[in-house]
């Protein structure tokens, strides 16, 4: 019965049915103690399962097996993976502790395990920011294990160097990197821990690096892995992630939901899985943020928060939805303000600009809008070009310069038709509607927002629905409430909401609210906008 358990554990593993090996292998086990290249074996189908515990207990079996064998070599290799994992705990100590061992056990042998050793000082390096140490660190991992013929080691560094010219602006390197390094992971030429590494990080890199084409192409592939894995638990909610995260953008709103839930309830087992539970709840807040589900969207930024996953720029965006722009302003500048790697800063520039702008400082979202327009001439995505082009156009417009709208919002509606992402698509038109508005040119606006608004609905947009109805019922005698007229003359005048509130003796929110009221009514896509409409018909200055 050992020696049937034994060999149908193996054979199990080599088939990928990890709770089967599990099974066989522990009974294995329980009968006569397995040997390290079996523990191996065990703590592998424990880790696909999401047990952590029971991988490390493993690999320390293991450590100790191939030490007491005298294989130094393997005995760090196991030692290394120990630590790696721990790392990813949240329990640096004992990361370092077992890095240590490792090294202590090599004692110098020349061995590919050396390189191994290089990757806790890329991930550090990364980490801070320091990408040009990272890559070297990466690269001389990548030669040692190149000269070893080891392919895990050589593609878990070759990635991570793709990661770091991603970061560094060697866009093209860094994209043939990432590119080849997902080619080996669906190949089968890696062991199955460093395959589920290989893609998930890779795929982190794309979202990252806002190649989100190459993104969509990569989680088909990751869900065709982890397809052919029912039973696996560890990089299944990964892959539910970056696949609502590709729903999202496509418009599938339902079933990016479905896929997020999924990754947030059911795969909860193991570090990577914990990752990205934060991750999709995140992913939960967007879309019922662009629903108008703010309740539900509040909660989830909430929960994403709560797990580790930054709420923002979201939670800004929430804020600015539910009329409460003085919270989102300094939310958003508080993230971009703490920000300092240059792709991290154009996930939140976007939201940065539309906030600005909402508030009335045309200025700092001019400021931002061309630091993203370097950006996207240095990465060089669809996605940097478009939000770029938006953010240019969305600045301009504000400004009444209608002519200089036009362009940008024009490039910035091709690209994202291209990328096939009908919400962001809309809302282009939305925004070439006023700009043609502005310019006399209503029909154009008109038939932009019919479009917009059949999207919209399709969608299940209904904040964005209701801004289009109002616009597309704006009076041309306005439509303002006397208690609107007075805001307006405020606003035209400069003052805050704070001033505003303070000058009528109401609350700070409920200007916020007449603001956004004004706003819709007159088809203005800002402050700065409301107050040009508010000296070409007479109604600025106080209202005496």
């Amino acid at each position: 019965m050992v020696d049937a358990d034994l060999s149908s554990g193996r054979e199990s593993y080599a088939a990928a049915e990890w709770l089967d090996a599990l099974d066989q292998l522990s009974r294995a086990d329980e009968a006569a103690p397995l040997g390290p290249a079996d523990l191996e074996l065990l703590g592998t189908a424990a880790y696909m399962l999401g047990r952590d515990a029971a991988y490390a207990a493993c690999l320390e079996r293991a450590h100790h097996g191939h030490l007491a064998a005298g294989d130094r070599a393997r005995a760090a290799r196991c030692a290394f993976w120990i630590g790696h994992n721990r790392l990813f705990r949240g329990d640096p100590v004992q990361a370092n502790g077992w890095f240590a061992r490792a090294k202590r056990v090599l004692d110098e042998v020349e061995c590919v395990e050396s390189g191994y050793l290089l990757i806790p000082a890329w991930l550090a390096a990364m980490a801070r920011g320091d990408f040009e140490v990272g890559y070297r660190a990466a690269a001389q991992a990548a030669a040692i294990g190149e000269r070893f013929g080891d392919a895990d080691l050589t593609w878990l560094a070759r990635d991570d160097q793709g990661q770091a010219l991603l970061n560094l602006g060697r866009v093209e390197e860094g994209r043939s990197l990432v590119d080849e390094a997902m080619i080996v992971a669906t190949s089968g030429e890696l062991s199955p821990i460093v395959t589920g590494i290989v893609f998930c990080n890779t795929l982190s890199f794309c979202q990252d690096a806002l190649e989100l084409d190459r993104a969509r192409q990569w989680t088909a592939a990751l869900t065709r892995w982890c397809d052919r894995q029912p039973k696996m638990l560890e990089h299944n909610g990964l892959c539910q992630v970056h696949r609502a995260e590709v729903l999202e953008l496509g418009g599938a709103w339902s079933d990016a939901l479905a896929a997020a839930q999924l990754a947030a309830d059911r795969f909860t087992d193991g570090v990577l899985n914990q990752f990205a539970a934060g991750r999709a709840r995140y992913r939960q807040g967007e879309v019922h943020r662009l629903r108008g589900d703010f309740e539900a969207a509040d909660i989830a930024y909430r929960e994403a928060s709560s797990r580790g996953h930054d709420p923002q720029p979201g939670l800004a965006l929430l804020r600015l939805a539910q009329g409460d722009s003085a919270t989102a302003a300094a939310a958003i500048r508080r993230a971009l303000r703490e920000t300092a790697q240059r792709l991290s800063r154009a996930a939140l520039i976007p939201a940065f600009v539309e906030i600005m702008l909402a508030i009335g400082d045309i200025d700092d979202a001019s400021t931002a809008a061309r630091e993203l327009d370097d950006i996207a001439q240095i990465q060089g995505s669809t996605v940097l070009w478009a939000t770029a082009a938006c953010a240019t156009g969305m600045v301009n417009l504000a400004a009444d310069d209608l002519a200089n709208a036009l362009v940008p919002l024009r490039e910035a509606l091709r690209l994202w038709l291209e990328l096939q992402a009908p919400y962001q698509v809309a809302r282009m038109r939305v925004l070439l509607a006023l700009t043609c508005r502005g310019l006399g040119d209503e029909d154009t606006a008109s038939r932009e927002l019919d479009t917009a608004r059949s999207a919209f609905v399709e969608l299940g947009a209904r904040p964005d629905i209701s801004r289009v109805d109002a616009l597309r019922s704006a009076r041309p005698d306005h439509g303002l409430t006397r208690r609107e007229e007075q805001v307006l003359r405020l606003v035209a005048v400069g003052e805050s909401n704070r001033q505003i509130a303070a000058t009528l003796v109401i609350s700070e929110h409920t200007v916020a609210r007449h603001v956004q009221n004004i706003l819709a009514k007159i088809g203005a896509p800002s402050r700065t906008a409301a107050s040009a409409f508010a000296h070409r018909h007479g109604l600025a200055g106080r209202d005496h």
